[in-house]
């Protein structure tokens, strides 16, 4: 018993959940014990819980009109651990040295009635099964031992009487004769179980001097929107729910309902916010879906149910049975809740195609509030990459406003390309001003623009669309083919073999900063730009990864020139013509500097690149 009440409950606030599930379990019994046997001398007009609290004698009673036990169950039942069954617990769970052994023990012993010797010094229980004409009284201080015998007085069902422990707040332990404490449990824990909760008003008890006993107060609401036919449920009742349970002050944009049934049966309504989080993407941030077993709350944000990307996504979740461990706070891994979590996936992800495709200002809404996280599912889950792909959507330079998705790039890609081209930068206009889509714009080539950091890394991970590869505009050599007769294969060696000399000079004067200089065929206005090799890291990369504490090495990149650019070619006149070479050197610094602020970064050295800068605008004066 001391292991109950030291080890299993993280919260003491729980006892009283267990003991209204147990209740509910027991209305349930005689429901469906009625059903089977009409002749049963059984009461089911009225069947509810009630909660009794008494401040002076400092009781609190759960009481039921349920199935109720018989003598033997009693001694059965709820007898295990008292008896003899603590010993035999204890040993047992020793034995188990790993945490498989240990949660084979799990349903052996009656522990959720036995929780509630953590708020109580004595537990005092009367039953009498429907149907029979005796009860049984059990009591225990939950020292081992508990004295049982019949009694002729008591009532068809359960009542479990807790004499109270002193309140100690240090130890989180409450005072629960405080009628507020008792709705707050209630509404927590219990309040859409299907039968009604029912609590005596404070100050209205018996013998206060009023003439009519006073009408109890229902603590539960009964409500579980989820289980109840979509016909009969209205949209503001389901708003409402979210607001709730998602500390929301707008309505959601979408609500999703789920009914599995079969071998393992459970239901589910989720809501997509209508906007994100101010903590979507904090460390710390909760995510999750409530978790009830049977209408009874046993998790707040369930991580185990829905993947990482779809963390914005609220809701409930109400399974028939799950395994959960001995004190219903920890879900153990098995193929239900996998089960339950990919076909919530699905559901979500299915959802969003159909806005897609049915409302594409509420699917705007979503993709502009939650693309970016969604897209997280790309690299992390592969089996879902498909599922995302058809509902993601990108900016390219086929329209100016409206996003494509890459089925529709695939459709509208021009004759002979093989590759879905993009680039990432950190605004549309960085990315459409760089030097690195000049060739892809003369050319009519669509361009994706991606600008979440997340697309450097899914673009990698992704690697492929129906056949076509996704390929950076600014990674390796690109041949977009000819334009003109000039830039033919031909005029390509020609150009080779008359730039040959300054690109070897170029290479040795920057070789500390770069792996290569070559011939661009991207360039069309711009007389250098900066590429990565075509497996390389890019800048954006390494710097993400270092922000997270991944030390990777720095990869050299390649600068890149424009041979019909008159700034080059007046580069190669002079390195033909001039023996010194000094100033040509520092013209080549500032080139490759130059490139570098092109696409958002900074020189190595920004003082030096300033001063060089400086030095060549005087000499022009």
């Amino acid at each position: 018993m001391q292991l109950m009440i030291h080890s299993i409950y993280s919260n003491k606030d729980v006892f009283l959940r267990e003991l209204v599930s147990n209740a509910s379990d027991a209305l349930d019994k005689l429901r469906l014990e009625k059903l089977r046997d009409d002749a049963l001398d059984a009461d089911v007009s009225d069947l509810h819980i009630g909660i009794d609290v008494d401040k002076e004698a400092r009781t609190l009673t759960v009481r039921d009109n349920g199935i109720g036990m018989s003598y033997d169950e009693v001694g059965q039942l709820i007898g295990t651990i008292a008896n003899s069954g603590t010993a035999q617990f204890l040993q047992e769970l020793r034995e188990a040295k790993d945490e498989a052994g240990a949660e084979g023990l799990i349903g052996r012993f009656g522990v959720g009635f036995y929780s509630g010797f953590m708020v109580a010094d004595e537990v005092t229980l009367v039953t009498r099964r429907a149907g029979e004409d005796r009860g049984t009284r059990w009591s225990s201080r939950g020292e081992g031992t508990y004295t049982l015998e019949a009694v002729d007085d008591a009532p068809q069902g359960t009542s479990i009487t807790l004499h109270l422990k002193p309140a100690d707040p240090e130890n989180q332990l409450h005072d629960y004769t405080d009628p507020w404490k008792i709705r707050e449990i209630v509404k927590r824990y219990s309040d859409f179980i299907t039968w009604p909760v029912r609590m005596v008003p404070e100050g209205s008890a018996a013998g206060d001097g009023s003439d009519e006993a006073p009408a109890p107060e229902t603590l539960n609401s009964t409500k579980a929107l989820w289980a109840r036919p979509r016909d009969e449920v209205s949209d503001d009742e389901y708003h409402e729910l979210y607001k709730h349970i998602g500390h929301d002050w707008q309505d959601p944009l979408e609500t999703i309902r789920l009914q599995a049934e079969g071998t393992f049966e459970y239901q589910a309504l989720l809501f997509l916010p209508a906007h994100a989080p101010h903590d979507l993407f904090t460390r710390d941030s909760k995510r999750g879906v409530q978790l009830y077993v049977k209408r009874v709350f046993i998790m707040d944000d369930c991580e185990a149910l829905l993947p990482p990307y779809l963390r914005f996504v609220k809701g409930v979740v109400d399974a028939a049975d799950l395994s959960l461990n001995v004190s219903r706070e920890i879900l153990q891994q098995d193929r239900h809740i996998e089960m339950m979590r990919r076909r919530l996936t699905k559901k979500v992800l299915s959802t969003v195609k159909d806005m897609k495709a049915k409302d594409q200002d509420r699917y705007a809404t979503f993709w502009r509030e939650f693309g970016t996280v969604l897209k997280e599912g790309l690299v992390t889950d592969p089996e879902t990459r498909d599922a995302i792909l058809a509902v993601a959507s990108f900016a390219s330079t086929h329209d100016d406003t409206e996003p494509t998705t890459l089925k529709q790039y695939v459709e509208r890609m021009k004759d002979g390309q093989d590759d879905i081209y993009y680039l990432t930068g950190e605004s549309r206009q960085a990315i459409e001003n760089s030097p690195h889509m000049e060739a892809f714009r003369s050319r009519g080539i669509e361009v994706l623009l991606l600008t979440d950091a997340v697309d450097e890394v899914w673009a990698d991970a992704v690697g492929e669309y129906e056949g076509k590869r996704l390929r950076s505009v600014a990674k390796g050599q690109i041949d977009l083919g000819s334009e003109d007769e000039d830039s033919s294969d031909g005029g390509r060696e020609q150009q080779a073999e008359e730039y040959a000399g300054l690109l070897g000079w170029m290479q040795e004067q920057l070789d500390e900063d770069i792996k290569e200089v070559r011939l661009s065929s991207r360039l069309t206005v711009s007389p250098a730009c900066i590429v990565s090799d075509a497996h390389d890291l890019t800048p954006a990369l390494e710097n993400m990864y270092r922000a997270m504490g991944q030390e990777v090495p720095r990869a050299k990149r390649i600068l890149e020139l424009n041979p019909d650019h008159h700034l080059v070619k007046g580069l190669n006149r002079t390195y033909r013509e001039r023996e010194d070479r000094t100033e040509l050197a520092e013209t080549a610094e500032l080139l490759h500097g130059l490139a570098v602020l092109a696409e958002g970064g900074q020189p190595k050295e920004p003082a030096r690149f300033v001063k060089l800068m400086t030095g060549r605008l005087e000499r022009t004066l």
